[in-house]
């Protein structure tokens, strides 16, 4: 049967990247994390002083920046690695967070990455989570997912993951980014954050990931279901 594309977009700590890994791994899809993406080139932008007024500045750091995902089986995980070396958990730290939409609201950094992700899922048979999978890397998906939850519970999730890497957060400070974040990716120019005319809604505010997963797995079912009969139709 054809392999299909599978887009989760939606707010931050919203349960996409926990439920697209989920999904791709029950379906044997690739898992291409573009918000690790957006995060690595963060990483290279304030290591390497990249002002986000010079467009020369930006250009030559992009034609310098390789990202890859590796899995590692220990951890269990696909981990981001920028120009060779692994950055998973530093992309992954508050400062990071604090600049990525600033980065990514840049325009020539999200055709970059645009067209690397529609080159990773050139063959199908991948699931990708970000802000614009399905608006604009790819808006012929066969299924289209918009997460969202209430800014208090993605505060308190947020919290929770940075607990578990060791970081003590401020919930407000959190709460803060989150709106900023979500301000900035809903209102820039290139790409914005926004549900696809044709994406289902998914509101976890008071979901468990299973329930994610079965939701997102159901409409996996549903369209393939309807790719099998179409074909057979045809024949």
């Amino acid at each position: 049967m054809k392999k299909i594309v599978i887009a989760l977009d939606g707010h931050s700590s919203c349960g996409k990247s926990t439920t697209a890994k989920q999904v791709a791994a029950e379906l044997g899809y690739a898992y291409i994390d573009t918000g690790a993406m957006y995060r690595a080139v963060t990483l290279y932008f304030l290591d390497h002083h990249v002002s986000l007024t010079n467009p020369k500045e930006i250009k030559d750091a992009l034609n310098n920046i390789d990202i890859t995902f590796h899995y590692n089986p220990k951890t269990l995980r696909n981990e981001t690695y920028l120009n060779g070396l692994n950055v998973e958990d530093e992309i992954r730290k508050m400062y990071i967070s604090n600049q990525v939409s600033e980065v990514s609201v840049v325009a020539e950094v999200r055709r970059a990455m645009v067209a690397q992700q529609q080159k990773m899922g050139k063959r199908r048979g991948v699931v990708m989570d970000g802000r614009d999978i399905g608006t604009a890397v790819f808006p012929d998906a066969e299924v289209k997912i918009f997460m969202t939850a209430d800014v208090d519970t993605r505060a308190r999730r947020r919290q929770q993951e940075l607990l578990a890497k060791k970081q003590l957060v401020n919930l407000d400070d959190i709460k803060e980014n989150l709106q900023k974040r979500d301000h900035i990716d809903s209102t820039r120019a290139e790409s914005p954050l926004r549900r696809a005319d044709d994406a289902d809604l998914l509101d976890t505010s008071h979901m468990t990931i299973d329930e994610q997963v079965e939701f997102v797995m159901h409409k996996v079912a549903s369209k393939l279901l309807e790719q099998k009969y179409a074909v057979e139709q045809q024949s």
